[in-house]
């Protein structure tokens, strides 16, 4: 729950901020800035949460993330304020009638800024303008309502200032106390104690919840991959029985008819294939034996990641689950998912293949079956457009796909120009390919790896290009 008016005049009061300095500002997650103020000795630290259910200003008497260190940057809105208003003096802290929004007049030097503190729990801001009402910034950017930087905002302006109250007799008016609180000592002091152990979205309950929304969803779908992938390796598991089947073939060769379908040898029924030769067949079941043991190291490869990323991302849990500091724990939750956004980024990276960016077009180039094979299972999407040299053993060409957009006949004439240079007919200078979207293609059941046959699959013919080529090589990154 949010202060009401009659908290916030009466938090004002007990604060009597005129005439106290402003010493630091420190935004310790992204909707709260603490400011350390000085006045006749005393030094005091003032919240501001613009928090949904928590909007609230008050005097805190519990610890609070400092400044981050050399290797990060403070938030924006916190650069801004220590730029503009530390050291300044406050002349004024008042709110405007029972709109709850304070406005907070500071002083350096000859400028004079306006803070403005909108505690409303869904339209919460903190803007500072000059006196003329002209923004400079606003924690909150909302385009929609002109709160930007070169907006203007001008509150004490009754007819914008809130929405009009109701006074119909089915929606009375609503009457507002100041609550009676727990505790010892000022209102502000049993604020802060409130709201540090129960106070809406910045209260320990409430953080702790949402940590456990944002990685149960993550860990569940890991636990499930990882499920589906150990299902996978047991199929893999037995491969040896393939190499013993050939084994078996070779050992009793002589014994095999033409015409024979299954082979009895140390109690083992083998299918064979009458159209092929016992060697033949033999070969065939080593290589059902090859793939089955890459595939199952494979496999195990991506259970240990899966293992670790699930550990990680337990530990990382159990870490939110423990802090006992609600704005640490603000902060850690943000912090989780900057680094969640971040994550593809890395993934890129390791990006098989090469790599061509023309203007604001990706185009992905696996250079064998194994490359072919990771971009084709993990870093293309069903609209992007695939490209393969016809008739001709090479790489697989893959354009990504961009929101609303065709594809552009240049780039898909780069591509081609790709696909036939790193085929097998490149030194034909020109050739056929095929191309059609990712969502076209199916895979082929016990096939070589990477191999698909496509669907509604269209004709393009490709000349080599040198110059295209060249300017191409300018662009691989």
């Amino acid at each position: 729950m949010s202060l009401n008016w009659k908290e916030i005049n009466l938090v004002l009061e007990e604060l009597a901020l005129e005439g106290a300095q402003i010493q630091s500002a420190v935004q310790s997650a992204f909707d709260v800035v603490v400011f350390k103020i000085h006045k006749k000795g005393e030094t005091r630290h003032i919240l501001i949460s613009l928090s949904s259910g928590a909007c609230r200003l008050h005097e805190t008497f519990t610890a609070y993330p400092k400044h981050p260190g050399n290797s990060q940057k403070s938030l924006r809105f916190a650069q801004f304020l220590n730029s503009k208003i530390v050291n300044g003096w406050i002349t004024e802290a008042v709110q405007l009638g029972d709109n709850r929004i304070v406005r907070i007049a500071v002083k350096r030097g000859e400028d004079v800024y306006r803070l403005y503190l909108r505690l409303w729990s869904n339209a919460a801001n903190f803007i500072v303008t000059n006196e003329e009402g002209i923004i400079f910034d606003v924690m909150r950017r909302l385009p929609k309502r002109a709160e930007i930087t070169g907006g203007c905002y001008l509150p004490e302006d009754t007819r914008i200032a809130a929405p009009a109250r109701s006074t119909s007799p089915e929606k009375p008016v609503r009457e507002y106390n100041i609550r009676e609180l727990p505790g010892e000592g000022s209102f502000n002091k049993k604020i802060d104690v409130y709201y540090t152990a129960k106070g809406g979205a910045l209260s320990l309950e409430a953080l702790r919840e949402q940590a456990l929304r944002r990685h149960e969803g993550s860990i569940g779908r890991i636990t499930s991959a990882l499920e589906r992938l150990r299902e996978k390796e047991n199929s893999f598991a037995n491969a040896e029985r393939f190499k013993h089947y050939g084994d078996l073939i070779l050992s009793n060769i002589a014994d095999i008819k033409p015409d024979d379908k299954w082979l009895e040898a140390d109690g083992i029924r083998i299918e064979l294939e009458p159209h092929i030769s016992p060697a033949s067949a033999a070969g065939k079941y080593y290589d059902r034996y090859r793939k089955a043991k890459n595939r199952l190291a494979e496999i195990q490869r991506e259970i240990a990641a899966g293992e670790k990323e699930l550990k990680d991302l337990t530990d990382k849990l159990n870490q939110l689950l423990t802090e006992e500091n609600p704005l640490v724990l603000a902060k850690l939750i943000k912090s989780a998912v900057s680094s969640a956004a971040a994550k593809p980024s890395k993934k890129e990276k390791t990006r098989p293949g090469l790599t061509f960016k023309r203007g604001d077009w990706l185009i992905y180039v696996g250079r064998d079956a194994n490359e072919n094979d990771e971009l084709l299972r993990r870093h293309v999407k069903g609209n992007d457009l695939w490209l393969h040299a016809r008739d001709y053993h090479g790489s697989y060409v893959f354009i990504k796909q961009r929101s609303g957009k065709t594809f552009p006949l240049d780039i898909m004439l780069d591509a081609g120009n790709l696909a036939i240079f790193y085929s097998k007919g490149r030194n034909n200078r020109a050739g056929d390919l095929f191309y059609t979207q990712v969502k076209y293609l199916k895979r082929v059941k016990n096939a070589p790896k990477g191999l698909v046959i496509p669907t509604q699959e269209k004709n393009l013919t490709i000349k080599l290009d040198d110059e295209r080529l060249r300017t191409l090589e300018n662009c691989k990154i």
